[in-house]
């Protein structure tokens, strides 16, 4: 018997809200048992039980709310005994990119050599984009700074909101093969140190996959933005991480550091050519999610997690996730409502690469039709979840009896 479930924890109340899917109430009568620890589906005919993962303690006298929903399943509230700790992230670049440390950066997509090992004297955080526009705001005399640029010297990494930058100049890189090559992404522009253009016109793409990974800056400056290269200690050894759940996991670490910094939590997801593709409006970072499949037999149990995530059948780990509600703004859509965002002060602007935004608002699709369609939408606004952090396999696993 399928035991097919959705629970998401909030870590900052010590509540929960169950959704056991549809799935698992096709053999009714059913009796529906919550435990501390595991949870109950018994009809006549069969039964199915799923274990929560070591640390999530259910009250089950806490219980209201309760409610079936066609096409979503049983809706019911409950508190938390105690409060599972929250994952580790699957990858940290501002906390693992240290000074005085020898790295290798790698293609994220197909985990080709990047940049050979490199030892940086100084990792420093860049001011915001518009910084030079707040200095013209502050300054009652001319901005000293009109004619600087903040590029770094050969030993530096300058980390952006969703770039890092290096200067390339007698850059130890991997063999002729093996390199990153620059194009234009206009036909009839040529390239070379002299008639370098504007970083509009420049990107730098991964020579094995053709993946866009940044744009240079100028004839020693490139930029990386961080949803596609992957920076590694060079004494460890290199492991890959599924596409989907590190753009998902930066993505949410950019929107989580800026609405921390920032007091903002509106946000435009822009192409690197300018375009808006996605109007994201964070809503809370202190939910945990639980999800389990039910059985391989079960196949239109459509799970959150998505084949990256999850085994081909039973349960998946505890993520740690970021709630947002969302717009696409591809083709026109919401085109009035993405150009009063792009004017108004209070919305923060996050540049990618293109095909970044378009893999983006995909994951986002498919993580919202994934969800009880109940709370799919809010208003007009889609709603979703951002995956950034996962729990450790041994010790969040399920078992299904």
């Amino acid at each position: 018997m399928v035991c097919a479930f959705l629970l998401e924890i909030r870590r900052g109340t010590q509540s929960a809200l169950l959704v056991i899917r549809e799935a698992s109430l096709r053999n009714l009568p059913a009796d529906i048992s919550v435990a501390p620890g595991r949870l109950e589906v018994r009809s006549s005919s069969a039964c199915g039980v799923a274990a929560l993962p070591p640390g999530v303690s259910l009250a089950p006298s806490s219980c209201r709310g309760l409610r079936r929903l066609h096409g979503d399943g049983l809706h019911l509230h409950l508190r938390l005994r105690d409060v599972p700790r929250a994952p580790e992230l699957v990858y940290n670049l501002r906390e693992s990119l240290k000074a005085q440390k020898s790295y290798i950066f790698y293609c994220q997509t197909c985990g080709d050599i990047i940049v050979k090992e490199r030892k940086f004297f100084r990792v420093l955080p860049l001011p915001s984009e518009n910084w030079s526009a707040l200095v013209e705001e502050w300054c009652c005399h001319p901005n000293p700074f009109a004619r600087s640029t903040l590029h770094p010297q050969h030993d530096d990494c300058f980390l952006g909101e969703t770039f890092l930058l290096l200067n390339s100049r007698n850059e130890s890189y991997v063999p002729e093969s093996l390199k990153c090559s620059s194009e234009t992404e206009h036909h009839h522009t040529s390239q070379n140190d002299s008639t370098l253009k504007s970083k509009e016109n420049t990107r730098v793409i991964c020579e094995r996959c053709k993946t866009t990974l940044g744009e240079t800056v100028s004839s020693d400056i490139v930029k990386y933005y961080v949803t596609e290269v992957i920076v590694w200690p060079s004494e460890e050894s290199f492991s890959t991480i599924p596409r989907s759940q590190f753009i998902q996991s930066m993505v949410a670490q950019c929107l989580l550091e800026l609405s921390s910094a920032k007091s903002t939590f509106r946000f435009t997801i822009k192409g690197d050519n300018g375009r808006i593709y996605i109007l994201i409006w964070l809503l809370n970072s202190d939910t945990l999610l639980v999800e389990s499949s039910g059985s391989s037999s079960s196949h239109s149990v459509c799970t959150l997690f998505g084949d990256n995530f999850m085994p081909s059948c039973g349960p998946s780990g505890m993520w740690s996730a970021v709630k947002v509600l969302y717009q696409p703004c591809i083709n026109n859509r919401n085109k009035d409502l993405a150009d009063a965002w792009e004017n108004d002060f209070g919305v923060h602007p996050l540049k990618f690469p293109s095909e970044t935004c378009l893999e983006l608002l995909l994951m986002l699709s498919l993580s919202t039709a994934s969800l009880p369609p109940s709370i799919q939408r809010m208003n007009s606004f889609q709603f979703t979840c951002f995956l950034s952090s996962k729990g450790n396999k041994n010790e969040n696993s399920f078992k299904l009896g």
